[in-house]
C-alpha cells in the first residue's frame, strides 16, 4: 500500500501533468482552428481525458469553499472522546491531536449543527454489541479498546477509518457510556494530514450515527 505522505506527492504530479496535458490540447485545438490543420479528434480527445482527470482536483476546491477549515470533528465539543492512539503517533505531515480550539468549535457550530451524541434508553453493553456490527460491517481497523472496568465506565473505542474517495486515513473515537439506564454515544473523527478535511469528518459521524439509529431502531421489533 502507498504511504500517505509518497500518494500526494504523486497526486501533485498527476495534477500538474494533467494541467499540462490541458493546456497543450486546448492550444492545440486552437492552432487547427487558425491554420485548419488536421488531428483535432486527438487533441478533442486529449482534452476530455485531461478533463476527466483534472475533475476530483476540481470537486475538492469547490468543497474547501463549501466546507469550514476544519480537520476534528466532535459530537461532544466540551469533552472530546480521547484519540490515545493518534496522540502518540508522530510522523512527516502527520496532524497532532490538540484539544479543539474555540475557533474550531465554533465553525463546527455553525456548519454542523446536526452533528451531536445520542441517547438510547438500552443498556451500554446492548448498544457497544451494535457499534462493533456496524465498525466491521464498514471494514474499519479496530486500534484500540479502553474502559468498561465498572458499568459506570465508559467504553471508548477507537478505529482508522478511510475517506471514500482516495482513501486518506482518519483516527476516529467512539465512546459508549451509560446513565440511569439509557447508553450515550459520542463520537469524534479527526484527519490524520492535512488542515481541511472537506466535510469528509463529519459526513463520517452523520453517516454512522444515522445507521446507528437504524440499527437500534430495529432491536424494538426483534
Amino acid at each position: 500500500m502507498l504511504e500517505t505522505l509518497p500518494f500526494l506527492w504523486l497526486l501533485a504530479i498527476v495534477f500538474g501533468l494533467a494541467l499540462l496535458a490541458l493546456g497543450l490540447a486546448l492550444a492545440g485545438l486552437k492552432r487547427i482552428w487558425d491554420t485548419g490543420e488536421r488531428g483535432a479528434s486527438a487533441a478533442v480527445w486529449g482534452l476530455i481525458i485531461a478533463a476527466c482527470v483534472l475533475a476530483p482536483f476540481a470537486i475538492s476546491a469547490v468543497r474547501i469553499v463549501l466546507y469550514p477549515n476544519i480537520n476534528d470533528i466532535s459530537t461532544d465539543l466540551a469533552d472530546p472522546p480521547e484519540l490515545t492512539v493518534a496522540s502518540s503517533r508522530a510522523g512527516p505531515g502527520i496532524n497532532p491531536v490538540e484539544p479543539i480550539s474555540e475557533e474550531a468549535a465554533r465553525l463546527q457550530s455553525e456548519s454542523y449543527p446536526d452533528v451531536a451524541g445520542r441517547r438510547y434508553e438500552y443498556t451500554r453493553d446492548r448498544i457497544i454489541e451494535v457499534v462493533d456490527n456496524l465498525v466491521a460491517a464498514r471494514g474499519w481497523r479496530v486500534l484500540r479498546r479502553s474502559g468498561g472496568i465498572t458499568p459506570d465506565t465508559p467504553v471508548t473505542i477507537e478505529v482508522e477509518a478511510k475517506s471514500f474517495l482516495l482513501g486518506f486515513p482518519a483516527d476516529v473515537a467512539i465512546r459508549i457510556s451509560e446513565d440511569e439506564n439509557a447508553a450515550h454515544v459520542d463520537m469524534r473523527s479527526a484527519s490524520r494530514y492535512g488542515t481541511h478535511d472537506f466535510g469528509d469528518n463529519a459526513k463520517r459521524i452523520r453517516r454512522f450515527l444515522a445507521d446507528l439509529d437504524a440499527q437500534v431502531a430495529a432491536l424494538v421489533s426483534r
